[in-house]
């Protein structure tokens, strides 16, 4: 590609990203999920009867336009039927006035009975359903409110689950023990959707999976569901207590119960039921905190399952930087919100460290993750200023500690926002069957710290260095790519680990880098670009999909890029491909999800994807095609 079409290319995409930061110069896009949030806020509005009919019209749009062809909802752009979803973005639907005898509630009825009936939802959906007293309480896995009392050393604590799961079972422990029951001022109900009346059902607790270990859960629901009743009052009402004291000391301003819906709603729920009138503070907050989430247009609304500011300001900033833009007012937005003053729920297992990392939201101070920490500690350190050195040092002390102490497969490695985070057994509990109650180390969130740890200074001969080498020794797959959590996914996950080679030093010969080169370029689009759908979760070949997308396009030509790999025709293509799908605004187009929350459960649209990762990828194939060197500079 002439050096003149990517330097345009880069041009345009710069302007087009200088126009969306933010005065103070931050920049924030919008997050998009599936149907389940925007279904689940109109459910919360009816439960509280507190309903805004004009935004509810709003999100009925978003809704019936985003149902699938089959009838039902999918969980990301043109994916699969999905009974949870399916079934919630109905009872919304008829909560907000669609009649069900329309033919697109009539579609998605037919799909929801073929698919086995409400009865047939998820864990999560039970909930929401026994809320509305569609579905039993037992419907739903015992989970005694009295957890709140457990000791560290049992063998279930809520320490030893992830952040997400603890922040969400919380107020729900509170909710379940006092089982209120929604307001639902027009008495919607949706009894057409089960195939056996609920009354009837006598399998709702099924269990994740068939092991030897969902078999025991199993019996011990079975077995707390008979001695619930006769625990002490006085205990349940100070584990009420200890979940509300809990909930409160992580409000987080305007930002709610761990930045994320979930959370935030059943707090909302919680402080409900337990009487706080709505102009209570805490009560005022958490609700505040929902609506933040809510995205309003002219004729459309949906909710937003969190907000990511910093994740997009760190990544927006590196792609300006590789721009040759300046970043200081970033990188002095980014630093202000450094957390150095709370110890978070991680410090259970570091009491002795110094907090010093970042959140993904704007406030999220008991919760910050090892991902966003290095993605900023790496713009704050190419950004150059002086001012930035003791952040820098703060975040690299604290990534360095939250490193995994264990040994094993796992060893070495980072999960995104707990050490050890790795109680595999508790996969198994009944509650778990979404899939994704713990936060294990991964190949993506470990090849940041590499990347930003090897950028700083930090040599491959470190102990630190070398048992996070190790842990992405073990991880690659068979055929060169790495599995990637929290982005879509093997062409995620190789692009972050060949950054993090890159930036240790690592041969270009070394056999973990070719063959990794091997498998991009085997997965390369006819068009030069990349795509990788995200049943590749599931059955789905790994790195490929019926389209290319800008992202997934951007991530593969960097991954080559940092494998030495600047001049490897595969690279010139996906540039091209670049070039060419730029819209002449300067943006490109992405329908396709590309990110993940919970693999197989919840996916997530970045919408800021689509811009930030093309720029740094054009950028930096230009500063390297200009050079005189091979190997990036830079971490990330």
């Amino acid at each position: 590609m002439l050096d003149t079409d990517t330097s345009l290319a880069v041009e345009r995409a710069q302007a087009a990203l200088s126009r969306l930061q933010k005065p103070d110069g931050h920049w924030v896009f919008e997050l998009e999920a599936d149907a389940t949030i925007p279904a689940e806020y109109v459910l919360l509005e009816h439960f509280l009867d507190r309903i805004d009919g004009d935004l509810e019209a709003k999100i009925g749009v978003y809704l019936r336009g985003i149902q699938g062809a089959h009838g039902g909802w999918p969980l990301f752009h043109e994916g699969a039927f999905n009974i949870s979803a399916s079934v919630k973005a109905y009872f919304a639907l008829k909560a907000i006035g669609d009649s069900p005898d329309a033919p697109h509630m009539m579609r998605a009825r037919e799909a929801i009975l073929a698919a086995g009936g409400a009865e047939r939802t998820n864990v999560f959906t039970r909930a929401q359903l026994a809320l509305f007293g569609e579905v039993p309480w037992h419907a739903v896995p015992v989970m005694p409110v009295e957890i709140m009392h457990l000791p560290l050393w049992f063998p279930f604590h809520l320490s030893k689950v992830s952040y997400w799961s603890r922040t969400v079972i919380v107020p729900l422990l509170v909710l379940m023990a006092k089982r209120p029951t929604a307001r639902n001022p027009n008495s919607v109900h949706i009894r057409e959707l089960f195939r056996t009346p609920p009354a009837q059902v006598r399998d709702w607790i099924q269990g994740p999976d068939k092991s030897g270990w969902s078999t025991f859960f199993k019996h011990l629901d079975s077995v707390l569901r008979v001695v619930q009743p006769w625990f002490p009052k006085r205990s349940a009402d100070s584990a009420v207590a200890k979940a509300v004291a809990f909930t409160r000391e992580r409000l987080n301003g305007g930002d709610g119960l761990g930045g994320i819906y979930p959370a935030i709603a059943n707090s909302v729920m919680m402080f409900d039921t337990l009487g706080y009138a709505p102009e209570h503070t805490d009560a005022a907050i958490a609700w505040q905190a929902v609506r933040k989430l809510l995205v309003i247009q002219d004729d459309r609304a949906y909710c937003q399952p969190c907000l990511s500011p910093i994740w997009d300001t760190g990544l927006a900033g590196h792609a300006m930087a590789e721009a040759g833009e300046s970043t200081d007012a970033a990188c002095d937005w980014l630093r202000a919100r450094q957390i150095t003053d709370v110890a978070g729920d991680w410090a259970v297992r570091r009491p002795d460290l110094r907090p010093g990392g970042w959140a993904f939201q704007y406030e999220n101070a008991h919760y910050p993750d090892v991902d966003d920490t290095a993605v900023v500690g790496m713009l704050l350190h190419r950004n150059g200023n002086p001012a930035h050195a003791e952040s820098i040092e703060r975040a690299r002390e604290w990534i360095i500690g939250m490193q995994s102490s264990g040994g094993g497969k796992l060893g070495g490695g980072w999960g995104a926002f707990e050490p050890e985070n790795t109680h595999l057994y508790l996969n198994h509990i009944p509650f778990a069957d979404h899939g994704a109650l713990l936060d294990p180390p991964t190949s993506d969130v470990t090849a940041r710290c590499v990347s930003f740890l090897a950028q700083i200074g930090m040599s491959a001969e470190e102990p630190v260095m070398q048992r996070a080498m190790a842990f992405l020794r073990r991880e690659q797959e068979p055929d060169g790519s790495w599995f990637g959590r929290w982005g879509t996914n093997y062409i995620y996950g190789t692009w972050s680990v060949l950054c993090a080679l890159n930036a240790a030093g690592i041969p270009f010969e070394d056999p973990m880098m070719r063959r990794a080169v091997d498998w991009l370029v085997s997965v390369q689009r006819e068009d030069g670009g990349w795509g990788e759908d995200e049943e590749s979760y599931g059955a789905a070949p790994p790195g490929r999909y019926k389209e290319g997308t800008p992202s997934q396009t951007a991530w593969a030509v960097l991954g080559l890029m940092a494998a030495g790999e600047a001049e490897h025709p595969a690279v010139a293509r996906g540039i091209a491909y670049l070039a060419r799908t730029q819209r002449d605004d300067g943006e490109w187009e992405e329908n396709p999800y590309t990110a993940v929350g919970f693999p197989r459960v919840f996916y997530l649209r970045y919408h800021g994807y689509r811009l930030y990762f093309p720029l740094l990828a054009l950028a930096r194939y230009r500063t390297l095609t200009r050079g005189n060197t091979r190997r990036v500079a830079f971490g990330f």
